[in-house]
């Protein structure tokens, strides 16, 4: 396995995004046969970062099952084209509607979009807007709801400030801040109050009812016998008391999302492939 993924091969291509040139890195399955590809929509800022390496280490393991994958970087966001103050939801969810469009177009038949965070709620309003068929939605750990990850994300001002010396007003300051001026500079990302405040909107539980799709729900726990989150626990319950299509699984790991050196969870690289093989 090592050494298939010493010399997996990726191709870098330009797409036409809704806003602007999108960057994308496609791996094409090893296959020639091969009728299933999988989307990868990133997280949030610096939650992107820190996720690349599992991102390309997923792509090239699903390479060698038969699986193509595209790792998408939607518009302001890593080697897109445009600056993250000009990043919009609306954009973003149409990226990844282009970018499934250009996979149908290389042959794909089976389309799955698989989203890390935030960006597994872009993957589910995706799914919900698009105007091609989805066959399946895979998340990562996914955001319960975008007002706290926004008001997380304005915290990193705050410790910033507290660290310089300065007062630290308090996240509700920052919104009325950003309200005003439209934006607000965050640990070097340029945040845009339309941006924000769609985010704000998101639930997990409400984009789920709306998905057209079967999910995979994956949660990664330092111990995955433990008893998910009373938060994670209601939305399970609502969608079962919904009967959407989805199962909630849980993998030993670590947040690599979150932490500054480089972090693999090779558990959930493996569920994720079986997932996608018998899907298959």
């Amino acid at each position: 396995m090592a050494a298939f993924l010493d010399r997996a091969p990726f191709v870098p291509i330009s797409l036409c995004g809704a806003a602007g040139p999108l960057f994308a890195v496609h791996y094409p399955s090893a296959r020639a046969d091969a009728g299933h590809a999988v989307l990868y929509l990133p997280p949030f800022a610096e939650e992107a970062n820190r996720s690349r390496r599992m991102a390309a280490l997923l792509a090239r393991k699903l390479a060698e099952t038969g699986i193509g994958t595209m790792l998408l970087d939607p518009y302001g966001c890593g080697d897109s084209g445009g600056e993250f103050s000009e990043a919009r939801w609306p954009v973003w969810r149409e990226d990844g509607t282009r970018a499934v469009r250009w996979l149908r177009e290389r042959g794909y038949q089976r389309i799955t979009l698989l989203g890390l965070r935030l960006g597994a709620l872009l993957a589910l309003d995706t799914v919900a807007n698009a105007d091609l068929p989805i066959d399946r939605v895979l998340l990562w750990q996914p955001v319960l709801r975008g007002d706290q990850m926004v008001t997380q994300f304005l915290r990193l001002r705050l410790a910033a400030e507290l660290a310089g010396g300065g007062r630290g007003d308090g996240t509700a300051e920052l919104r009325r801040q950003l309200a005003a001026e439209q934006m607000v500079e965050i640990a070097g990302y340029e945040l845009h109050h339309e941006l924000a405040s769609a985010i704000d909107a998101l639930r997990l539980g409400e984009l789920g009812l709306r998905c057209r799709a079967p999910i995979d729900w994956i949660d990664v726990m330092a111990d995955p016998a433990q008893a998910s989150s009373p938060a994670n626990e209601q939305v399970v319950q609502r969608w079962h008391q919904a009967n959407v299509d989805f199962r909630h699984h849980k993998v030993a790991g670590e947040p690599f999302w979150a932490l500054q050196e480089t972090t693999i969870a090779p558990g959930l690289l493996a569920l994720t492939r079986d997932l996608l093989e018998a899907g298959a």
